[in-house]
């Protein structure tokens, strides 16, 4: 039986963990520069990826290692489909596009579902747990930076059905350590949870186009000329 695997994925992302949250999309978010169209297009694929992740994590709810972490009321499907219908509008399906970067994280999630389905773990782990603590401050953020109002354009950030979101985390971490997983598979699990931020990399990275041209050369230099001390945690644990 292996270590703590919540221990395992928290030590063995740090490094990827900083270096997605470095990436220039990201260091601009947090600085409260948001171009709302390149964000809308954020939301869209992100649409996709955690409609393919929950299916798959449904189809394996009891599989001896995914059914530890499987928690419905995580699911963001219906959060995302409410955003994107402010943003873009009733007919937002006929208007999402999914990207490059985004087709390949759906192809990945889909194929180890088919094949080595404990490694989703290592998906839902990145996602959710960084949905979880940094939502609310992310929430802020975009909510002053575009000029929302309410729940509008951010019911991604919001678990309305998760009372105590410490509490919960604490209580995903301790069912995840009770995953019978061997060495092999941990060391697994957590190099998935690494590909998973390195893909996320690609998604912002594939706005900073539109965003460089919102905000302009310089201002975007300016913003990402140095990684601001005690920035927030984008995309895992807080």
């Amino acid at each position: 039986m292996s270590n703590n695997l919540a221990t395992q994925l928290r030590e063995g992302t740090k490094k990827a963990h900083t270096m997605a949250e470095n990436v220039g999309f990201v260091r601009c978010f947090l600085r409260g520069v948001v171009e709302k169209k390149s964000y809308r297009k954020l939301v869209g694929n992100f649409y996709f990826i955690y409609c393919a992740m929950e299916e798959e994590l449904e189809k394996h709810k009891d599989h001896p290692i995914v059914s530890k972490i499987y928690f419905p009321e995580l699911n963001r499907k219906q959060s995302l489909e409410e955003d994107l219908a402010f943003y873009y509008g009733p007919n937002w399906r006929d208007e999402i596009v999914l990207s490059k970067g985004g087709q390949k994280y759906v192809d990945r999630i889909r194929e180890i579902s088919a094949t080595q389905p404990e490694l989703l773990v290592g998906h839902s782990y990145t996602r959710y747990l960084g949905d979880l603590s940094g939502g609310q401050i992310l929430k802020t953020i975009s909510q002053r930076a575009m000029n929302l109002n309410g729940s509008d354009g951010v019911a991604f950030y919001e678990f309305p059905t998760i009372e105590d979101e410490k509490a919960f985390k604490n209580n995903y971490r301790a069912s995840l350590g009770e995953a019978p997983v061997d060495d092999a598979t941990a060391d697994a699990i957590v190099e998935e949870a690494n590909d998973a931020f390195g893909i996320n990399m690609e998604l912002f990275q594939e706005l900073e186009g539109n965003l460089v041209k919102a905000i302009g050369t310089m201002l975007f230099n300016t913003l990402t000329g140095g990684r601001r001390r005690g920035s927030t945690e984008l995309a895992t644990e807080g």
